[in-house]
């Protein structure tokens, strides 16, 4: 019999994740400090002032998950009980999340089927006078038409908050970044993101009163410049020290991840012609990859098929639209039909790795011509 294949690298294992001798380094300079928590360390503000500079943001704001970085921008942001953002019902939970905590209305635009971002006709047709703000995600890496959402917020007097999450220097299509042409843009660091410190957030801005408000709603309401009074509402979001040191020499290596991914995506790019019946849901230029979407003819079939081949495979992302959760409207068919087909039916998600090299990736395209002939 021949050798049993090894299971592809995963997030969850070191051989899947870029850890090495300078985050253990890191870990054990802030205990040896003895100072853990990020009011009062220096971890954490470092970790700002280096994503500023990655960024090319005037301002960035650390904090204690992806979600808390979208929580501080719809706060920053004024939005409250009575006001609508419109967004996107193809992400996480935790985009639509901070809307709902601060007592406002999502409102859901339907995506583009050629990569389940949004569609920015969609997004100008759902704005009603009680909207405040647009929340772009940029979906498995790829961009979303930032530039036409701008305008359209623009157009409105809107806010708009790009939720980078998925999209770590990922690049629109006239190779700007994104996290560039919003209001607020927001990262995270969670376990499955292109790097990671186990959990946390960033926000990042070029206005510097949304700045404020965003570093008062981290830390309680509290500017500890001048004594203990709570301006705002606030929260506890701060960044702990172990998770910003962490996270400032994951940092240096996010472009060596980007870019690894890039080439691991494109040679299983160049082998999709031969494969019938699947062809990439993604614009590849300036994608970073977090996942290779797909589209397919029936996305639960081809998961199946993979996953006997040791493949894992996503069918629709989601398992249903974020708004047929209970924890909003539970309402299940007809909103957004372009996001409920591409869930249903056609999207198909492989989830992707920087250990990728050309075996990996040439057994994925093996596996995927195998679906393809069943």
């Amino acid at each position: 019999m021949p050798p049993r294949e090894l299971p592809l690298p995963t997030v969850l294992e070191p051989r899947g994740r870029t850890f090495g001798e300078e985050e253990r380094a890191a870990v054990l300079r802030v205990l040896d400090s003895a100072v853990l928590c990020g009011a009062f360390g220096t971890e954490a503000r470092a970790l700002e002032t280096e994503t500023a500079a990655l960024t090319g943001a005037a301002h960035a704001v650390s904090c204690s998950s992806g979600t808390a970085a979208l929580h501080l921008a719809v706060a920053a942001a004024g939005i409250g009980p009575g006001d609508e953002v419109v967004t996107t019902p193809l992400s996480d939970f935790g985009t639509v999340a901070p809307v709902l905590a601060q007592g406002a209305a999502v409102v859901f635009a339907d995506v583009r089927e050629q990569d389940g971002n949004l569609d920015p006709q969609a997004v100008e047709a759902a704005i009603t006078p009680r909207t405040r703000a647009v929340i772009a995600v940029h979906l498995f890496g790829g961009a979303a038409d930032i530039r036409a959402l701008r305008e359209i917020c623009d157009r409105h007097r809107l806010t708009l908050i790009e939720d980078c999450a998925q999209a770590w220097l990922a690049e629109d299509e006239q190779g700007r970044p994104v996290g560039t042409l919003g209001d607020i843009a927001c990262y995270s660091l969670q376990q499955y993101k292109h790097i990671t410190a186990g959990d946390g957030g960033l926000a990042t801005t070029g206005d510097p009163e949304l700045a404020r408000r965003m570093r008062l709603f981290m830390d309680k309401g509290w500017d500890r410049t001048e004594g203990r009074i709570h301006r705002t509402m606030g929260l506890n979001y701060r960044m702990p020290e172990l998770v910003a040191a962490v996270a400032r020499v994951q940092l240096t290596r996010v472009a060596e991840v980007v870019a690894r991914r890039r080439a691991s995506a494109a040679r299983l790019a160049a082998a999709l012609p031969g494969i019938p019946g699947a062809t990439l849901a993604a614009r590849p230029a300036g994608h970073s990859w977090w996942t290779v979407p797909l589209h397919v003819d029936d996305n639960t079939r081809w998961a199946e098929a993979l996953h006997t081949e040791g493949v894992p495979a996503l069918p629709g992302y989601l398992e249903r639209p974020l708004y047929a959760n209970p924890a909003l409207s539970g309402r299940t068919t007809g909103r957004c039909p372009r996001a409920e087909r591409l869930i249903d039916r056609t999207l198909l998600v492989l989830p992707w790795n920087e250990a990728y090299g050309a075996e990996e990736t040439d057994r994925i395209a093996q596996a995927l011509g195998k679906a393809a002939a069943s």
